[in-house]
This record gives C-alpha cells, structure tokens and sequence, in this order.
C-alpha cells in the first residue's frame, strides 16, 4: 500500500482530523484549501478543505471532482472525508466522486464509514448516533441537516449511489470474513455503508479493506483516517517536526461555532480566568469597519494579546442567526482580528470556516501538522505570511474543558529541533 494519500474535505477542521492520523504514524501531513496556493509535492499526505459546507449540491459535487481530477494520482491513497453527522453535501459530492473516478477509469468501491467513537459519532443499522442518540433528536440536527434522515444508505441511494449496508454483526465476524465479502462484491455495489460503535470496529474494517487498495476508496471522517494510518507500517519521520517559534504574545482563542460544546468550552475558559474575554455582537460583523465600535474593538484585542494575554474572541448567541451567512460572517471576524495578527503567539479556532477565514486573511495558505492534543483537535505550524502554532476543532466537538487542555498543551510544549536541512 501506498503512503502517499489525498484527503478531499469540505471544512478545514475535518482535513485536519484526517491528516493529523498519519502524522502520528511519521508521515509528512499538510493541509491546504481552495483558493490557496498549493505545492505540487506537499508531502506524503495532503489533506485539502474543498470549502464546500455551504454550496448547493452540485457547486459542491463540482469543486470536488475538480480536486480529484487534479491533485489525486495513480497508487494513491484516496479518503473522502464527509461531515460526521451529515451536514454539508456529502451524497452529492460522493456520488459525483465515484463518477469521476469511473470516468478515468478506476473502478472503486466507497467503504462509507462515518462514525468516529473518539468523539461520539457511531453508525447502527446505518443510521447515525451522537452520544448513543439518534442523530435526528440532538439540537444539532434540528440546527442544521441537509437530508430528511440520518439513515446513510437511504440517503446514498436518493443521491443514485447502488447502495449496501455492512451491519454490525458482519463486520465483528472478522477480518478475514469481511476482507472476503469485500472482496466478492462484484454485483454493481458502488457503495458499502459499515456500522461502527468502536474504535476497534475502525481498525477491523481498516485492516479488512488496505489489502483492495486500489478497487476501493474511503469515505468517513477522522475515526476511519485514524483506522487506517494505524493500520499502515509505521514509517520513519521523513524529517522532525519543525521547531514551535517563541511565543510573541497571548494566544488567541476564536469560538465562532455555535456547537453548544464549543460554548461550553468557552464559557469554562472564562469562568478559570485562563483568558480575556471580548464578546463579538453579530450586528457589528454585519455592519463591518463603519461600526463606531469596530476600531476599538480590534485594538482592544490585539492590545490584550501584546500584552501576553491569552484572549478569547467569541460571536455572541445569536438565536436569530441564519447558518447561511456563515462564511459572511467569518470573513469579517477574520477583518476585524485582522490587527492582532503580529501580537499573538499561538491560534486556536472552532468550526471549519471561521479557522479557513481568518487564516487566509492573515495571508496563510497551510497548516504543516505536528501532533494531536486530543481527538478532533490538531496542532500545526501555519503556512505562508505568518510562522505560528495553530490549532483548530470542529464546534461541536469536545468537552467544556477542551480549550483548557489545549492551551495548557500549547504552553508547556517545548520546541522540537528540527534535522538539519528541514523546512516546515
């Protein structure tokens, strides 16, 4: 099996989910996005933010096959990486996957494999739970859902895709019993929905499916990417991980999900005083810099982090909020943190389009990945303008003392030394 690997997401912090995995297995792993700038060798694993959360489905579909078409190659390694509880495009953008890849003469089978226990996601019966609940009770999916129900195949067959579930009982009757019915299912099948409740699950599908390499591609999110990198002989680090710079300032903490567990989260940073708070009014991001308080909103914060100060900077609760507005929405908070850029030593962002925002404000065009800090939360070098750690999350997950723990790991990181020679 091949370690070169491409990873097609739709957010930035489910492709950081993905490649932080084979990170940790000595691989080099970057992340990229659409409209930025990419080298064509980013090393042995790009994984790339296709920013298509919000598109209708076929701007979405299109923009991926764009990407497959020109940045997979040949003996590569191909995840599909969809939101864990389905929001987005994920049927569109897979059946327009499988399409393009037959049309280029590669016949693949999609192991659809969405659950990702570490954080709560599992998929019974092919339908998909959070915490052990139906994913269409939780406030998440009554938030944002794009499908009547949570219930893959159905929701794979709507979008065209021949379409069978793997149930539970088949996966556990073993590795080499699941690798044979993989193996054998040469009946038109274009896509295999696995149920999973365990990480151990993952890893048996993983090891069942690396040996078809080739005849089948994977779609999920980080449970199968850890699944499968662990699955994979762990290489020798290509080069260390470059050195963390000297902190110049605080960290700046940016929530702008409104996940209930990123609130939590945030409220529990204010509540130890481990940060400075500032709460951002919707309405001033959509009224931009001709606010009165816009200016000394923005030197307020970069003042609290020259000041050494980790600084929390929030979007107040808006119960009014349309999801739609949201990239609207973190392209001005990216504008308006704009000025902090120079004074901070470190970056934290929840939700995918927040992070993609303002790094790319801040003229960042990649994230070179160093470690995991826990589940769902990977910590890298940024790339292009500015040279500092970065770590994102998706909103809704965590803990309320996930940002705790990560800005303590942040600063009690020594700096690693890099091999002679080797760059970011």
């Amino acid at each position: 099996m091949s370690s070169r690997w491409l990873i097609l997401a739709d957010d930035l912090t489910g492709a950081a989910d993905c490649g932080i995995a084979f990170a940790r297995r000595g691989l080099s792993a970057s992340v990229g996005w659409h409209g930025a700038p990419m080298a064509e060798e980013a090393g042995a694993v790009l994984a790339i933010d296709a920013d298509s959360r919000r598109l209708p489905p076929e701007a979405a579909a299109a923009r991926h096959v764009a990407l497959l078409r020109a940045r997979h190659r040949p003996g590569q390694g191909l995840i599909k990486k969809i939101d864990s509880t389905l929001r987005g495009q994920p049927a569109a953008e897979l059946a327009a996957t499988c399409r393009a890849l037959r049309a280029a003469g590669q016949p693949a089978l999609a192991i659809v494999a969405p659950a990702f226990p570490a954080t709560g996601r599992t998929t019974e019966g092919g339908r998909i739970h959070l915490n052990g609940t139906p994913l269409e009770a939780t406030p998440l999916w009554a938030r944002d859902h794009s499908y009547a129900s949570a219930h893959l195949p159905t929701v794979l067959a709507e979008a065209g895709l021949a379409t069978r579930l793997l149930p539970l009982e088949a996966l556990r009757a073993g590795e080499p019993a699941v690798g044979a019915a993989l193996a054998a299912l040469t009946d038109g099948t274009e896509a295999l929905v696995c149920d999973a409740t365990t990480a151990e699950d993952l890893a048996l599908l993983a090891r069942a499916s690396l040996p078809l390499a080739g005849r089948v591609f994977w779609v999920g999110s980080g449970g199968i990417a850890a699944a499968l990198a662990a699955a994979l002989p762990e290489a020798a680090p290509e080069h260390a991980a470059p050195a963390l710079p000297a902190a110049a300032g605080g960290v700046l903490v940016v929530v702008g999900s409104v996940a209930e567990a990123s609130r939590a989260a945030a409220a529990r940073l204010v509540a130890e005083g481990a940060a400075h708070p500032f709460l951002i009014p919707p309405e001033l991001l959509r009224a931009g810099p001709a606010d009165p308080r816009w200016a000394s909103l923005a030197a307020e914060i970069a003042a609290s982090l020259a000041a050494g100060r980790d600084t929390l900077a929030e979007i107040a609760d808006d119960p009014a909020a349309d999801l739609a507005q949201g990239a609207a929405l973190a392209g001005r908070l990216a504008a308006l943190l704009a000025p902090a850029a120079g004074r901070m030593g470190g970056l934290f962002a929840t939700g995918g389009e927040t992070a993609c925002a303002l790094l790319t404000h801040l003229g960042v065009h990649g994230i070179r990945l160093i470690e995991e800090v826990e589940p769902g939360v990977p910590l890298g070098l940024t790339q292009g303008a500015l040279c500092l750690p970065v770590m994102t999350k998706a909103g809704a997950f965590g803990d309320e003392g996930t940002l705790l723990r990560s800005l303590a790991r942040l600063h009690a990181m020594p700096a690693p030394h890099p091999l002679p020679g080797a760059t970011p």
